[in-house]
């Protein structure tokens, strides 16, 4: 007698969503690993930051495709603000738990925007030497972010600063404030 069932294709399953947390202190171990190996690997504080932001970057590549298929039924932002909203809610959820604490516009740059953590959970777990104290290892999330922004084609420079928490400054190339000025009038 021949079986009823029939094979279900791997193609055809629905994406599982995943555990969506993590224990905090196996991600404190491993961030922090992460920064030491980066730490071994350079010699000053703006090559730590700018190898974390590199391996940061990787991450938020592979983000980009997860998040827009799982949260925006593959539909992506066209308008930056509604982009920059993502970020802040959708994305920082998917990562963290939790929306981003403020989203900024500069006052006197129109292509800045800011992204404001009070306490980001990177930092959390980094005692800071004396003779690197402006390291801020926030700026792993600060290649994530300027990954998926490059990635939905808003492309910008994304670093970490120290001001009210962690500021994450999102500086735009010129062409996406002229896309985002030319879309304004349709």
């Amino acid at each position: 007698m021949a079986s009823t069932k029939s094979k279900v294709n791997i193609l055809d399953k629905p994406l599982s969503k995943g555990k969506s947390e993590i224990n905090i202190s196996t991600f404190g171990l491993l961030f922090c690993e992460i920064v030491q190996y980066c730490q071994n690997r350079v010699y000053t504080v703006p090559e730590l930051q700018g190898k974390l932001s590199d391996l940061g970057y990787h991450v938020g590549q592979r983000m980009v495709d997860l998040l827009f298929v799982r949260e925006r039924n593959f539909k992506r932002e066209t308008k930056l603000l509604n982009m920059l909203v993502f970020i802040k809610s959708a994305m920082w959820r998917a990562v963290f738990g939790k929306e981003a604490d403020k989203l900024e516009h500069a006052n006197d740059d129109e292509k800045t925007y800011y992204l404001i953590e009070n306490e980001t959970i990177v930092n959390k777990f980094i005692s800071v030497p004396k003779d690197k104290g402006t390291l801020n290892c926030a700026a792993f999330i600060a290649g994530m972010i300027e990954a998926v922004l490059v990635g939905c084609n808003f492309p910008a420079k994304v670093t970490a600063h120290w001001h009210k928490g962690t500021t994450f400054m999102i500086k735009f190339e010129e062409s996406v404030i002229a896309r985002e000025k030319a879309t304004e009038g349709r």
